[in-house]
């Protein structure tokens, strides 16, 4: 594996339907589906739950599980309130960014399909450049083309429609890849390679191994907190983005440093198991995978967090894909990051033992 490229052309395929596809959070099912479809070849079994989370499992019916997840969900919006001349005005499905908002075009999923809109904004000649608004939660707004409130309905639009961006995946300058939804399909498309992987390289694993993509992250680690208490995991290590700090307007004092092309970025926190960091960190060593190192304070703001501290405690680690403009149409990573981040998470799984306790005390 050292030199061999891992991302083949249908894996592209696959991660640009799959970052194309809409999936925001409390709607990422067809997603899931596609998702499914690709990883079919490489498990043995699915486990999905009522809330959409999806499961790829090999040797079910081991006693020791291994977990390793990312999450489906993307940020969105949900219309609010239509006005009498209708316009839209919105509220955050997970971290949605008001200030990239303005000129944005935008797809309002409805009971009969898409209807488009844009995220309108006065022109410049309009406004007093001494005292101008910044684009605010309760002054970004959609007009969808509509004369008033009635024709917005019958455009099948009303409060509750789930609102997302079509931007849509692009290579940048050979090695960059750019989309909306990096964070974090990008993590479910990892650790479906690696799944790939273990099928292609014949290794059979002495343990359960569960690759589960998870839904409602971006509003509080809520699927991986069901899907856990499901698969009552005895190891967890989750794939997330990260962020690059070297980009302007961000410190690196308070935000750490890290940047995309240089690795994976492996936590520190309360969280996260020392003992599997460390299996983690010796693989990446010994495989001579570059990797960089974070801190976090009292959560990973991950679904590290939710796994770690469910079922009694499950060793639990996180390994970051670094991003650049997190939460934004253009989201990009580096590819021989995607590749280290994959190739990291194969090797440490081979790695694990099934009666490893990761104790502090034996």
């Amino acid at each position: 594996m050292a030199n061999k490229k891992i991302i083949n052309s249908n894996s592209i395929k696959f991660l640009e339907k799959y970052l194309n596809n809409a999936s925001p959070t409390g709607y990422e099912w067809e997603g899931q589906k596609i998702w499914m479809e690709y990883l079919k070849p490489y498990v043995d079994t699915f486990i999905t739950d009522t809330y959409g989370t999806a499961v790829g499992v090999i040797n079910p019916e081991a006693e020791y599980k291994v977990v390793i997840e990312g999450h489906s969900d993307e940020i969105s919006w949900y219309v609010n309130y239509i006005t009498d001349n209708g316009l839209i005005y919105v509220i955050r499905n997970g971290g949605s960014d008001h200030q990239i908002a303005p000129s944005k075009v935008v797809n309002i999923h409805t009971k009969n399909g898409i209807v488009k809109g844009v995220f309108g904004w006065p022109a410049i000649h309009t406004r007093d450049n001494k005292d101008e608004n910044s684009p605010k939660l309760d002054n970004i707004f959609i007009d969808i083309g509509a004369k008033d409130k009635e024709e917005v309905e019958k455009m099948g639009v009303h409060v509750g429609c789930v609102i997302t961006y079509p931007d849509e995946f692009f290579i940048l300058n050979e090695d960059k890849f750019v989309c909306r939804a990096i964070d974090n399909r990008a993590g479910g498309f990892m650790i479906a390679e690696v799944a790939r992987l273990l099928h292609e390289n014949k290794q059979k694993l002495p343990f359960g191994l569960y690759i589960t993509n998870s839904v409602q992250e971006e509003i509080g680690l809520r699927g991986a907190e069901m899907i856990t208490q499901t698969i009552k995991p005895n190891v967890a290590i989750v794939t997330d983005v990260c962020h690059d700090t070297t980009t302007p307007m961000i410190e690196k004092k308070k935000q750490g440093h890290t940047e995309i092309g240089k690795g994976p970025v492996i936590s520190y926190a309360p969280a996260v198991q020392n003992k599997l960091r460390e299996l983690i960190i010796e693989t990446a060593e010994e495989k001579n995978i570059p990797f960089q190192r974070m801190a976090a304070s009292r959560f990973t703001g991950t679904d590290t967090d939710a796994f770690a501290y469910s079922n009694g405690g499950v060793a639990s680690a996180l390994i970051s894909l670094p991003l650049r403009y997190m939460h934004t149409t253009v989201e990009t990573v580096h590819r021989d990051d995607v590749e280290n981040v994959i190739k990291l998470i194969y090797e440490s799984l081979l790695k694990i033992k099934p009666n490893e306790t990761f104790s502090y005390f034996d």
